[in-house]
């Protein structure tokens, strides 16, 4: 192996490691191309098993770089890269350490980033729209949860539960949103993006395999009104671990049995089926939040339950600095409103949005909506007559509609960013039924990356079984015959898994159960635009940013390398002529135009139809599609759209209408 000392007389290797040098990457050069080793603190190199590490580390940097970087540091990485590929370049295990510290002071801290999953351009943007519960007013956890918690105990006592129940507690470790609850057996379901069941809980008890199977088929479940109901919102926490409880409570009771169908409990001639429960839950949970003293109670102790936090006004401040219009959306009543208005942004509150509507009623607001009436801000009451005028600047209106708001202020879709908690009424409608972009707050992205951080070791244990999966089928074909033995790596791949889980809390994850992704995850990724764990993270960002979402890459581009060297007549036959990106480039000058299309550009920046073509398309337009519903009609049989969070109109309306809620 050739000293540093010794390249000085290669020209051709003091090149690379002058470049390395100027990317500011702590690396040495050595004349000898032994691909795959790597350095160790003594100075020699270490056995090849080693590569791996390398090869791990190396897709590390690249990782810390997606999503925010510029064409110089891409420049120096890809070399960098190369470097490595090719053998040119050896990191010591400090010097990796200090590349990978480099690297990540590139980027802003994990708490204060923006998550991208399409491209986004603030400039772009000339209206910000922003709900306000569990949006611009963060509640605090686990208080917020405990008080909705206990008042919901407190009314299925008065509807003739029994008062043993209120010896119930909230757990916070417990609950994890966007879980279905089954009507039929009782059962709270993790469901991954196309209805596979990931995991399932009867009461306080985990399903075993056997017992999923042999209640749905295939480990199986569409998403059906009749049969599912989605538990995706942040209020759906305390009705989440309240279910679990009531099962477990009547499923152990002597006075109860379940039922042989599994359905339900019985006691004497008494039969309480789980849907019928769950039914009364979610109308002692309705009632809460519109009839009893939840709203008065947090106004008496706003600094309780409520987060201040002065990011607030220098946000919405710099976006109306900036020319920008904002405007508040939300589903409370104005005497809410205005009483947390006015304790996180002063008595002013209404001075820092253009608009201001309240009592909005979504999902409704996006699709049929109501009429816009006047608030009367001295007595919190409507003003007689349908506001029809243009929406005026300072004045605070009730109901409305997106399509009204739309014409009033003359919005296209994509001039409106609305940032919001709520997958369904916030995200999915805006999005699917009026263009808008979205911004999705998901608070619990605090705690998720902090296990995601912190659990490294974890992951990088399962990364290395999957390696020793792989590993022990690498060299086997449709010859072999002899079955290998994988049960040992499996087991140990299941145990990871589920200590992975733990560590996120008794559900597991938000986003994941082991390596797959769940349904919250799939409408995350398909109908917000952008994410963050609090949208005060927008003040880290200037108001020109260009959220540029990194390359989706399918299993073919992430499992495969740049250095592989294919072994097919197709690549062979390319090798011996022009490649096809030369071929292609030469065609494409043949053919160029003035306004030819890059896909790297926003849509926008190419769309530019006036107020008229967008009525014209409006007019076009279906007052409902199937999707309105969740479900599709074919061949006159009701089909699943796992697509659509969807939830029965009568709850629609009793969820949105007078509540705290998004």
């Amino acid at each position: 192996m050739e000293r540093a000392d010794s390249i000085a007389q290669k020209p051709y290797k003091r090149a690379t490691e002058q470049r390395v040098k100027n990317g500011n990457y702590q690396a040495i050069s050595y004349g000898k191309r032994t691909r795959g080793k790597v350095v160790s603190e003594s100075g020699e190199i270490s056995p090849q098993k080693e590569a791996e590490s390398l090869r791990v580390t190396k897709c590390k940097i690249w990782e810390s770089f997606r999503g925010e970087t510029s064409r110089i540091d891409i420049v120096r990485l890809l070399f960098f890269s190369i470097s490595l590929d090719f053998g040119l370049v050896y990191l010591s295990r400090d010097s990796l350490a200090m590349t990978i510290e480099e690297i990540a002071q590139h980027k802003r801290a994990p708490e204060h980033r923006v998550f991208v999953n399409r491209s986004l351009r603030l400039e772009k943007i000339k209206f910000f729209g922003f709900d306000m519960d569990y949006t611009l007013a963060e509640y605090k956890s686990p208080e917020m949860e405990i008080l909705a918690f206990d008042l919901t105990l407190q009314r299925l006592c008065h509807i003739g539960y029994p008062k043993e129940i209120l010896s119930f507690k909230y757990d916070p470790i417990f609950p994890v949103r966007g879980l279905w609850f089954d009507y039929l057996y009782g059962n709270l379901l993790k469901i991954d993006g196309f209805g596979n069941i990931l995991m399932g809980m009867h009461g306080l008890k985990f399903l075993k395999t056997q017992d999923i199977e042999e209640m749905y088929p295939n480990k199986f479940i569409q998403l059906s009104e009749t049969r599912v109901f989605v538990l995706n919102t942040l209020f759906n926490l305390p009705e989440t671990h309240v279910i679990a409880q009531l099962v477990d409570y009547f499923d152990k009771h002597p006075d109860f049995k379940q039922n042989a169908e599994k359905t339900g409990i019985k006691g004497g001639d008494m039969l309480m089926s789980y849907k019928s429960i769950f039914q009364d839950l979610r109308n002692a949970v309705d009632w809460v939040h519109m009839n009893s003293t939840m709203k008065y109670t947090i106004m008496e102790n706003l600094e309780k339950y409520v987060k201040k936090d002065p990011r607030t006004a220098q946000m919405l401040g710099g976006m109306r600095e900036s020319g920008r219009k904002t405007f508040l959306l939300t589903n409370s009543d104005y005497e809410y409103t205005n009483a947390v208005m006015t304790y996180i942004l002063g008595k002013d509150w209404n001075s820092f949005f253009h608009l201001t509507i309240v009592d909005a009623r979504k999902p409704s607001f996006f699709a049929e909506g109501t009429t816009f009436r006047e608030v009367d801000p001295s007595t919190g009451a409507l003003k007689l007559g349908v506001h029809t005028g243009p929406l005026r600047e300072g004045v605070i209106y009730s109901g409305g509609s997106c399509e009204a708001f739309r014409k009033m202020v003359k919005a296209r879709g994509k001039d409106v960013l609305y940032v919001g908690d709520h997958i369904f009424g916030d995200v999915l409608r805006s999005k699917k039924t009026r263009g808008w972009r979205t911004f999705l707050v998901v608070p619990e992205l605090d705690h998720e990356l902090s296990v995601w951080t912190e659990g490294r070791p974890l992951f990088e244990e399962l990364g290395g079984l999957d390696n020793q999966l792989a590993d022990i089928y690498k060299n086997l074909d449709a010859s072999a015959t002899v079955k290998p033995e994988i049960h040992s790596v499996l087991q140990s791949i299941r145990k990871i898994s589920h200590e992975m889980d733990q560590e996120y809390g008794v559900l597991g994850s938000l986003f994941r159960s082991g390596s797959r992704t769940t349904f919250f995850a799939s409408q995350v990724m398909r109908y917000a635009d952008i994410y963050a764990s609090t949208c005060l993270n927008l003040v880290h960002y200037p108001n020109f940013y260009f959220f540029r979402a990194p390359m989706q890459l399918m299993p073919h581009e992430s499992t495969v390398d740049h250095y592989s060297v294919l072994q097919t007549e197709k690549a062979a036959q390319f090798r011996r002529q022009d490649s096809v990106g030369h071929q292609v480039r030469g065609w494409s000058k043949k053919t160029a135009t003035e306004n030819e299309y890059f896909p790297e550009e926003e849509e926008e920046d190419v769309s530019n139809e006036s107020s008229d073509i967008d009525e014209l398309h409006s007019a076009r337009r279906p007052e409902k599609s199937p999707s309105d519903t969740g479900l599709q009609q074919l061949d006159g049989e009701a089909v699943c759209d796992t697509d659509v969070v969807s939830m029965p109109p009568a709850q629609v309306d009793r969820d949105h209408l007078n509540r705290v809620s998004q």
